[in-house]
């Protein structure tokens, strides 16, 4: 038996998993979870990077302490953030978050002098205020000082993993979400950089999935007796790129959904597709394990959080079942609106925002908390329609499941939702798919694994999958047509 960790970061929280693999089947098991919230610093948005590091280095303890010897490591997280570093190894300011308000002016300021087709055509990313070229250029309009004192700009993993051992890379599938990696040549674009006045010699050697990120330097790990040479791997380090690694399908001819927060809903490419309809269409082309992502992001269960956030603030801590039970018992399609209304993306009252909308859009307001989720939902699997319809417009293929990977798969209201959408079969699993995905390719690296193919057999035999079946068809056609009216008429 193999044991190897697993960090996974999400925007809402962040676990420490460990992997037994015992050469045919692989099991993972929570260590450490710990929350990941936002920290507020003079109305700024902040990532506490010092609190999540410490978290993960008591979760290597922790496995140590219970499990014995780990063979290796490697950290996943959400994309875009970055940490600035100086020429000393000091971080030189709290990383930023993505909800951040600062980043809409800095797209919009972008956009104007590159063009939206030119930065589409030379990089494949979609147009998102939180892509890192624009939290780049808000930066150098907010403090210019602190790009001419850093010496290297590294993503949430890649700054993590230099923490760890000293070393400093751009893991390639978190790199590609950046919106300054060339599409084309797969290195940074020097060009665009320089245009918006932006320093390219911040940016590291850019290395792919399944390298070596180096040995465990902490010295306050490695005084402690049970743990020995500890390699830390560079893994697909976008959770989301590593959750597709997870999906357990043979063919690479699927649609996925990654449920969480976010919602991304996608395939696999050999290569970017770049053309007038992804850009028409605002999917993005992220990369993968020797393949691309063409996906579209669609706001997630993140609205329901911030829902029970509110909740809890007005005295009515309402936990995720009892919110599901409650939209299971709603009356059906009392409302619907789009999940990617810009009014969503900041941290609010989401509840009051949705009956705007539905105020704006001439319909019936939510009523209850269950007729407020039970429309989130809805409105949720009749967005993934929407996107999948795009997708395969631009593919010109036809998925005939989908694979619904992430925590959000275990939400059976809304996958069964899902199903009915889109009128076809929904699998879910793996549950834990980007700690899943993220264990693969350390495997792969480590040689033990040797190809995708193997990857997903053994996911196979490791994970037990559930699939949804569509039903009451007509009914929810007839929801698509409104949805469909609803959103292409804002």
């Amino acid at each position: 038996m193999q044991n190897l960790l697993a960090v996974d970061l999400g925007a809402s929280s962040g676990r420490v998993m460990r992997a037994a693999f015992n050469g045919d089947t692989l099991s993972l098991q929570e260590v450490r979870r710990f929350q990941n919230k936002p920290l507020y610093i003079n109305n700024r948005m902040h990532w506490n990077i010092y609190s999540i590091f410490q978290e993960i280095k008591e979760g290597i303890l922790d496995a140590v302490s219970s499990h014995g010897a780990i063979r290796s490591l490697a950290i996943d997280s959400w994309a875009v953030d970055f940490g600035l570093v100086d020429s000393n190894g000091h971080l030189l300011d709290l990383p930023r978050h993505y909800r951040d308000a600062r980043n809409g002016k800095a797209m919009e300021n972008v956009v104007s002098q590159v063009g939206k087709s030119r930065l589409f055509g030379r990089t494949g990313i979609q147009l998102q205020p939180f892509n890192t070229l624009y939290q780049l250029y808000a930066m150098k309009q907010e403090n210019e000082n602190l790009l001419e004192a850093a010496d290297t700009l590294l993503l949430i993993p890649d700054l993590l993993n230099f923490l760890l051992t000293g070393e400093k890379y751009a893991e390639f599938s978190n790199a590609t979400t950046t919106q300054f990696l060339n599409a084309e040549s797969r290195e940074w674009d020097h060009e665009l950089l320089s245009q918006l006045q932006l320093p390219s010699r911040l940016l590291p050697t850019i290395v792919k999935p399944g390298t070596g990120a180096g040995l465990l330097k902490d010295d306050e790990l490695l005084r402690t007796q049970l743990l020995g040479a500890l390699e830390v791997i560079h893994t697909t380090s976008h959770d989301t790129a590593s959750a597709v690694v997870s999906v357990p399908s043979q063919s690479e001819n699927y649609a996925y959904i990654s449920s969480g927060t976010w919602s991304l809903v996608g395939t696999v490419v050999p290569k970017p597709i770049i053309n007038e309809k992804t850009a028409a269409f605002n999917f993005t082309n992220e990369g993968g394990l020797g393949n691309y992502r063409l996906l579209k992001n669609v706001m997630g269960l993140w609205l329901v959080q911030e829902t029970q956030r509110t909740f809890q603030s007005l005295g009515e801590p309402y936990d995720i079942e009892r919110l599901v039970h409650r939209a299971r018992l709603a009356s059906p399609f009392r409302f619907m609106f789009d999940p990617d209304d810009s009014r969503l993306l900041q941290p609010g009252d989401i509840p009051e925002t949705i009956r705007q909308i539905c105020r704006e859009t001439g319909q019936r307001l939510p009523d209850n908390s269950g007729s407020l989720i039970r429309g989130i939902f809805e409105s949720l699997a009749l967005k993934y329609r929407y996107a999948l319809d795009q997708l395969e417009l631009i593919t010109g293929e036809r998925y005939d499941a989908i694979h619904i990977i992430g925590g959000g798969s275990q939400n059976q209201l809304l996958s069964q939702f899902t199903a009915n959408a889109t009128n076809r079969p929904v699998i879910v699993g793996p549950v834990e798919a980007s700690a899943m995905g993220n264990v693969l390719v350390q495997l792969l690296a480590l040689g033990e694994v040797g190809s995708t193919s193997q990857m997903s057999e053994l996911v196979q035999r490791s994970v037990e999958q559930v699939t949804y079946v569509p039903h009451e068809n007509g009914v929810w056609e007839s929801a698509y047509e409104k949805f469909t009216s609803i959103i292409e008429a804002k």
